[in-house]
């Protein structure tokens, strides 16, 4: 029997409410029964309460009575927008290009600016239309330049100045999602939003990594980290939904990793889901054997505050009994360290790379600007992007400190004075290997052939650290190189990056 469910120490919590509910919220039959279960299975410190999504707008008498009956019980009230013309249409965004469509996002920021002081922008505010007007407006440049101006333009123009020309005292955050990689397509612009925008907001949930984005559980506390890189002190908060959270321990695991990362609010989405009931199927096997989610522990009642008991069936019990777990152990954590990993503005290569790192235990902090001075700097084929990437490698390998770079990135820069540090050839060809060795210590097996590709160096130039084996022939896993005071190396990448994990525990 637990106690019933009490504030945090260590950070707030929030609930997101859709336009869908929260236009439910006229009813204040349905709103109360469904507040009363959910505040008994997680203390809520704040509730967002969205006024549009897919050309729903909230009634002003609805909001105002939602708004007065959250403050009423003490909750801190904020605003939403999600700018979807239809999520089940592939997530249909409005189109940026079309005058109808630009008028109507400039009224949702304005009409939404009048009821909340502050509100925040749903991972929705990209744009993947690419209808004629789009088509015509682009001219001869790539998607990713017309539609990173375009979404920059876009924030000011129909957002950020409309919004507060209503409420001059009103904040606008912006919740980026978890596909950090790819925004520079969709019109994210990590390098001039972030100083626009009053705040950030970080989309944790990575889900079950077998569903459609395949993301790593590392991502939902490296891409907090990463934004906090982005607009320091600015990142508001980790979001995370139910969605993928079979078995349940997955659920309470993307809560935990948000809060690791020491987001200082994190954000329920939403109502509706936390209002479902959960399954009994959501019951991990291994259950029983001392994990830190305990799936009957959380299910047992709870005494209220009036002496009644109540028995937790839906999600939002689950959800609270994770908070309550984790805050005991957050007052005990300092700051997240992790090995600087620098990833230009609106790069691409090796695709969420330093989360499979991060998996088997080398703790990654993504930044935006090259960091000079640290004692080592992990580098990734994004880094590309950067035109002074191998001035900016010898400088630091000059200072006396070390760099790593992925094989990716080494045959990305051949060609183009990387070669001044070390002769090597990433080439086309391909191993299967499935013996390691560390050093000169003994070889080890595993299973399963991994492949990689095959990279040549120049004997005694350069030093195989970790070498892979196919019988008789070998080829370097972790390459070693001196340069003026420094030490470089190079990581060769296996073609299927979850090969990280299978590799021996030495190497």
């Amino acid at each position: 029997m637990h106690i019933f469910a009490g504030d945090y120490k260590n950070f707030k919590v929030a609930v997101y409410c859709r336009a869908y509910e929260v236009e439910k919220m006229g009813d204040a039959n349905w709103l109360e029964t469904v507040w009363d279960e959910l505040s008994k299975g997680v203390h809520v410190d704040k509730i967002y309460l969205e006024t549009h999504r897919d050309l729903l707008i909230v009634d002003e008498k609805i909001l105002e009575s939602a708004i007065a009956f959250f403050r009423a019980k003490g909750i801190e009230v904020a605003g939403g927008i999600t700018y979807t013309r239809d999520e089940s249409n592939f997530f249909e965004t409005f189109c940026y290009s079309n005058p109808d469509d630009r008028a109507k996002v400039s009224e949702i920021a304005s009409y939404t600016a009048r009821f909340f002081d502050e509100v925040i922008l749903d991972d929705f505010f990209f744009t993947n239309c690419k209808c004629n007007l789009c088509i015509g407006a682009k001219k001869d440049r790539s998607w990713t330049d017309f539609r990173l101006e375009l979404m920059r333009d876009a924030a000011v123009d129909l957002v950020l100045n409309p919004a507060r020309a209503v409420n001059p005292d009103v904040e606008v955050v912006i919740k980026y999602p978890n596909w950090y990689e790819h925004f520079q397509g969709l019109g994210f612009n990590l390098e001039e939003q972030p100083p626009l925008f009053d705040g950030l907001y970080t989309g944790t949930e990575t889900r079950n990594r077998t569903s459609n984005q395949h993301l790593q559980q590392y991502h939902g506390y490296a891409i907090f980290r990463y934004f906090e890189n982005l607009k320091p002190g600015q990142n508001r908060g980790g979001w995370v939904d139910t969605g993928g959270s079979n078995p349940l321990d997955r659920y309470a695991e993307q809560l935990w990793l948000t809060l690791f990362a020491k987001a200082p609010e994190i954000t329920l989405f939403d109502i509706r889901q936390l209002d479902s009931p959960f399954r009994e199927n959501t019951r991990a096997a291994w259950q029983g054997t001392g994990t830190s989610f305990d799936f009957d522990e959380m299910k047992k009642p709870l005494r209220q505050e009036d002496g009644s008991m109540f028995e937790p069936t839906k999600y939002a019990r689950v959800a609270g009994y994770s908070l309550e777990i984790v805050d005991r152990v957050l007052g005990y954590l300092g700051k997240p360290v992790g090995i600087k990993s620098y990833k230009p503005y609106h790069s691409v290569g090796e695709d969420f790379i330093q989360n499979y790192l991060g998996m088997i235990g080398i703790p990654i902090d993504i930044v935006p600007e090259f960091p000079e001075g640290e004692e080592m700097v992990f580098l990734t084929a994004s880094a590309k992007f950067d035109p002074q990437i191998v001035e900016k490698i010898k400088h630091q390998l000059t200072a006396g400190k070390n760099v790593t770079i992925t094989s990716g990135l080494y045959k990305a820069l051949q060609g183009k004075g990387i070669e001044d540090i070390v002769e090597l050839r990433v080439t086309e060809r391909r191993a299967n290997v499935s013996e390691f060795r560390a050093g000169w210590g003994p070889t080890v097996k595993i299973e399963e052939a991994i492949i990689i590709p095959q990279i040549h160096y120049l004997t005694n130039d350069s030093w195989e650290v970790v070498s892979a084996l196919d019988n008789t022939n070998g080829w370097p896993i972790l390459h070693r190189a001196d340069y003026s005071d420094g030490r470089f190396y190079v990581l060769t990448v296996p073609d299927n990056f979850i090969d990280f994990y299978i590799m021996p525990a030495k190497v």
